[in-house]
């Protein structure tokens, strides 16, 4: 089982110091990866579900934020959780990554993408609610077909992106493409996950035999496309105080990566639960050196 850990910033702030102290402890403690929210921008009334968000949340823009970390660090993975990709323009987003990827010496392996559940968010970014889906699934080929591309140039044409002959370099660090995550929480998004995911990141509230029908959902998608289940990562929540009976449930339900969120304000309480967690699990043992 391999452990990442999230800084959510809308929550604990966008303050140098102190996301440089987290993620340095989390790498310290021997997680895997730093994983961060997105939202581009939030308005009165904007909710998820039954749940409001203050407008005033400071959530700060996740790839900025892990170059900043990926420059305080030197093993920890980057990760998203979620980019709302389909109000990111793929060419400008297969930039920004692999030049992460790039100056972080191919730390920027954690990519995961979501459709993005608020209408006013995507009408502030000019994008139709209704095609986010279509939209999310051009933006994942054209990514990978710009970074497996050469001097010969590469072209696309198709209902939201087109272009002909395009060079874009420099390369991810040492692979042919950055692996992207598919979240979310409905079975549209586990078919994805098949049909184009390197793994899944599925959140929400949902019952044992629900993630179960999306998991295999995921699988047999896969197949029928053309592609490995097994290569299909699945990565699931879970809490900063979960026991070791509760991670070997979910290694059970093929999980193979749990992401954490301290549940303490400050920043010294959340690292003694880093440190709590790490020793439980034994993380600094299977980190590399």
């Amino acid at each position: 089982m391999k452990f990442g850990i999230s800084y959510n910033s809308a929550y604990y702030g966008v303050d140098p110091e102190r996301i440089t102290a987290y993620a340095r402890h989390a790498e310290d403690c021997g997680f895997e990866s730093l994983y961060l929210p997105e939202h581009i921008a939030l308005y009165p009334g904007a909710a998820v579900g039954p749940f409001e968000l203050p407008p005033s949340l400071p959530y700060g823009d996740p790839l900025d934020c892990l170059s900043f970390v990926a420059a305080a660090t030197e093993r920890i993975l980057l990760g998203t959780g979620v980019l709302l990709l389909p109000y990111h323009h793929p060419v400008i987003l297969a930039k920004r990554l692999a030049t992460i990827d790039l100056l972080s010496k191919g730390r920027m392996r954690l990519l995961t993408v979501g459709l993005g559940s608020l209408a006013g968010e995507a009408r502030a970014v000019g994008v139709d609610f209704s095609t986010r889906g279509r939209r999310t699934d051009e933006a994942i080929d054209v990514m990978r077909l710009l970074w497996g591309g050469g001097e010969e140039g590469v072209s696309f044409a198709g209902e939201f992106f087109a272009f002909e002959d395009l060079c874009q370099f420099p390369k991810p660090y040492g692979v042919t493409h950055l692996p992207i995550h598919i979240g979310g929480s409905s079975r549209a998004a586990a078919r994805r996950a098949g049909r184009r995911g390197d793994g899944y990141f599925p959140g929400g509230a949902l019952d044992l035999n629900e993630r179960a029908i999306q998991l295999d959902l995921a699988r047999s998608t896969a197949v029928e496309a053309g592609r490995s289940p097994e290569a299909l990562e699945y990565t699931r929540w879970g809490s900063i105080d979960m026991p070791a009976e509760q991670v070997e449930a979910l290694a059970a339900q093929g999980v193979t990566r749990i992401v954490v969120n301290p549940s303490a304000p400050e920043l010294d309480q959340q690292r003694d639960e880093m440190s709590a967690f790490a020793e439980r699990f034994a993380l600094r043992s299977h980190s590399p050196a």
